[in-house]
């Protein structure tokens, strides 16, 4: 059970807008650590290969975006990036030299969100197919509550992993809505010291010696809207969600730009037709019949840009599947393998094999 600070006194939210997300353990203990956070360690002056070194690991283990880690070899290498910074909250450098470096393809999906709450979602949910870090978020009466577990953790968490987690999410609430919106509050289980620096990250005073890791929201800064598409996150996207904008400005018959508008879309959800008519001026009805006269259907459409925007985010190696999967828009892995297999009669990962082959012939 959650506990509550002062501010979280009352009984959960049981109104038709609660939607608590439940962690659910994962089968395998598997983790991947993605480019952009090695990038981004190297931002903060912290060498890949020498925290690998002190973690345990090969030193060009961080050269593969395909290997995977347990939840005690993650642990290590927050622990040796601990040992290694010189900075009060190691996890501030880390992410301010992320917001140059470049997120990771979750960070970006969850900006194309709704709202933080939205956001939220979508991480939980890419959490769900591909880690063993499973989050929980709770409605208690004016605030919501996420929480994070390690089910295969038989140790405490980093104090670097736990910032980091919180604060990408302040961060991805900030530039989404534009606003320095600040958590209702912070608990840590970790005894402290206080570090200043994060406080003042946060803008509210962080509870030490909590029984849980948590960060908590005021539900109206959760409502707040992302804008969405906004100049600044060009360059931000991944290439094939980059070239997407570049097909919405150059494509020369309808099909192309409801199809770019689908590619730039896909990550926040299915795009239905109204709102592609509404982002091309033009009404559900007039769109219908011009595709009509193109010799096409809003449906095949669609279908095509996921099988194009598949190939092209599948064509970089540091973006595993299960990104690849959320950025497309499906809700799990097994939907997306199935249709992959529809439109190129094969798996992703043959694909990928199959054109690493034909670049690098032996």
């Amino acid at each position: 059970m959650l506990a509550r600070s002062s501010d979280q006194a009352g009984t959960r939210s049981s109104s038709n807008d609660h939607r608590a997300m439940k962690m659910t353990d994962p089968q395998f203990d598997r983790c991947r650590f993605p480019p952009s956070l090695w990038r981004a360690l190297r931002g903060a002056g912290l060498e890949p290969p020498k925290v690998l070194r002190a973690a345990g690991l090969p030193v060009t283990f961080h050269m593969d975006p395909k290997n995977m880690l347990t939840t005690a070899q993650v642990f290590a290498v927050w622990k040796a990036v601990e040992t290694m910074s010189s900075a009060a909250a190691p996890a501030l450098p880390i992410l301010n030299a992320a917001g140059e470096a470049g997120h990771q393809p979750a960070f970006i999906a969850a900006l194309y969100a709704l709202n933080l709450r939205d956001a939220i979602h979508r991480i939980e949910r890419f959490k769900r197919m591909g880690a063993s870090e499973m989050y929980e978020f709770d409605v208690y009466g004016e605030v919501s509550v996420m929480t994070k577990a390690w089910p295969f953790a038989v140790e405490t968490e980093p104090a670097v992993s736990v910032d980091l987690s919180l604060l990408f999410l302040l961060e991805i609430g900030r530039i989404g809505t534009g606003q320095r919106i600040t958590p209702a509050s912070v608990q840590y289980q970790r005894a402290g010291p206080a570090a200043a620096e994060l406080e003042a990250h946060y803008g509210c005073r962080i509870s030490y010696g909590a029984s849980q890791n948590a960060i908590s929201f005021r539900n109206a800064d959760l409502a707040i809207p992302f804008p969405g598409h906004a100049p600044e996150f060009l360059a931000m996207v991944t290439p094939g969600l980059s070239a997407a904008f570049d097909e919405l400005k150059t494509g020369s018959t309808i099909s192309e730009r409801v199809m770019a508008v689908m590619k730039r879309t896909m990550a926040g959800g299915r795009p239905d037709i109204a709102f592609v008519a509404r982002a091309l001026g033009t009404s559900e009805r007039s769109l219908q019949r011009t595709l009509t006269a193109e010799g096409t259907t809003f449906r095949a459409l669609l279908a095509k840009a996921r099988e194009e925007l598949s190939l092209q985010l599948l064509a970089d190696p540091a973006i595993s599947v299960e990104e690849v999967t959320l950025m497309l828009g499906f809700q799990d892995a097994t939907s997306f393998y199935r249709a992959f297999r529809e439109w190129q009669d094969m798996s992703p990962g043959e694909w990928r094999t199959i054109r690493y082959q034909k670049a690098f012939p032996v």
